[in-house]
């Protein structure tokens, strides 16, 4: 099957609206996902107990650490499908979809007996206390325990559907279960409907998820025939090509995640040590600050099959324009974010929150984190690029600068020179080296493509 629609998309739409075209979708659901995020801290935080705020922020580093899997098989197969269209080979394609889907169900429902298996343990490297375990366990029983494959098959779905340049599908998907967790949210959390408290939104996430994996499955047999992207276990093809792409991209990929988990939970058990209040303040900081960041991921992710579809077709200047182009749009919009957090931190604070105390320590964690994202978008463009391009060595080698070189020893450093406030400044003390580092390696890889493609002209005509 050979799609022209998806072929004019990556070859020959002009690169503004091809880049926006597949970014746009994906930020929206990226913002959407932050927005149901941002519902569980909200409505958590009109109970004005630190205790179950501070159980949804302890429990996020498991969450997160579903990304490991979801980076693993969905960036993974999504890149090695881009690159396969781009070289016509659509047999791959399929296989490639397969096995993305059916390893990360398996590797999900391995995470959630884990998980359940040594619940007593994963508490305790949380930094969970006498105080906020037993919220704690709550959550993660919805979202982990039961959660687990729904949350992941989601996300890989969403990875997977696109790569074709299905773009708008894969963000309708996803926003169908951030708007019903949403609805959800108020009438599981708050006094006035079940009043489970962080337990309700654990629960409202789980029917969520398992909304946005049923969107996708009846997406997949309306399209069928239409579709790349395959769940029959008879396209599965464990052929040594296919599982190497897939790993090249995606161990690398969920290496980093299993890196962001650890700086996350370092940073929670030092905030831990000043109290719950402390604890809550870093969490709702860190949900609002996610809002730019995922804008940011969503649009690097959002480009990722239009980069990678045009390195792998030979088309380096469409591959050059595309990541100009969404360069110059993230950067900009970031600095004017940045700006507009400082200056109305407590304002964003109060809106989920009105304990003073909590305020005063999340105004100063917010305006910290803030001044990371100019520098931040800059690193996530260029490891969207090397992961679109199966370049999965290069997206290790700065995930492991981000978090083990730069920033887990800053905050060590920094809480040291400046107890609990100065652990808002690691992260931008990481990504201005690592934004330096993008810049330098992605010209690099440019003009190295441009000279190979210069002695070896493409043989696509595109």
């Amino acid at each position: 099957m050979q799609d022209t629609q998806k072929a004019q998309l990556f070859e020959q739409m002009p690169i503004p609206r091809a880049v926006m075209t597949l970014a746009i979708p994906t930020i929206v659901s990226s913002l959407v996902m932050v927005l149901y995020n941002l519902a569980d801290t909200y409505f958590v935080g009109m109970l004005n107990d630190p205790i179950q705020n501070s159980a949804v922020t302890l429990a996020a580093p498991v969450l997160l650490a579903f990304n490991a899997i979801n980076n693993l098989f969905g960036v993974g197969a999504s890149s090695m499908m881009s690159r396969a269209l781009g070289r016509k080979e659509y047999d791959t394609v399929y296989a490639s979809s397969a096995v993305g889907f059916y390893c990360a169900l398996v590797s999900a429902m391995v995470f959630s007996i884990v998980y359940t298996s040594l619940k007593g343990a994963f508490l305790v490297v949380l930094g969970a206390d006498a105080q906020t375990s037993a919220a704690t366990s709550e959550y993660l029983k919805w979202t982990v325990t039961c959660g687990a494959v729904p949350s992941i098959l989601n996300v890989v779905l969403a990875y997977l559907v696109r790569s074709e340049g299905s773009s708008l599908h894969a963000s309708i998907g996803t926003m169908s279960g951030c708007g019903l967790n949403m609805i959800l949210d108020p009438i599981f959390i708050l006094p006035w409907g079940l009043g489970m408290g962080a337990a309700g939104a654990g629960l409202a996430t789980f029917i969520s998820n398992c909304a946005a994996c049923l969107y996708f499955f009846i997406l997949l047999f309306c399209r069928r025939g239409k579709t790349y992207v395959s769940v029959n276990p008879r396209r599965l093809r464990f052929r040594r090509d296919i599982i190497l792409g897939i790993c090249a991209v995606g161990i690398p990929a969920s290496i980093q995640n299993l890196l962001n988990v650890t700086g996350m939970t370092v940073l929670n058990n030092f905030t831990s040590a000043a109290g719950p209040d402390a604890v809550s303040a870093m969490g709702i900081a860190q949900k609002i600050n996610m809002v730019p960041v995922q804008v940011a991921l969503g649009f690097s992710q959002g480009i990722m099959p239009l980069v990678g579809y045009n390195y792998a077709s030979g088309d380096v200047g469409r591959m050059k324009k595309s990541i100009a182009f969404a360069a110059r749009i993230m950067i900009t919009m970031m600095i004017v974010v940045s700006v507009g957090y400082f200056i109305g931190a407590e304002q964003l604070l109060r809106m989920f929150m009105k304990n003073d105390n909590v305020v005063g320590y999340g105004t100063r964690f917010l305006r910290g984190m803030c001044l990371a994202m100019p520098f931040l978008c800059t690193d996530f463009l260029g490891v969207g690029v090397f992961q679109s391009c199966g370049l999965g060595k290069n997206a290790l080698l700065f995930a492991i600068l981000r978090k083990i070189v730069l920033e887990i020893p800053a905050l060590y450093i920094l809480n040291a020179l400046f107890p609990l406030y100065g652990l808002a400044y690691a992260q931008l003390t990481a990504e201005i080296v690592l934004a330096a580092a993008a810049v330098i390696v992605l010209a690099r890889l440019i003009k190295r493509l441009e000279l190979e493609r210069a002695k070896t002209p493409p043989q696509t005509g595109i």
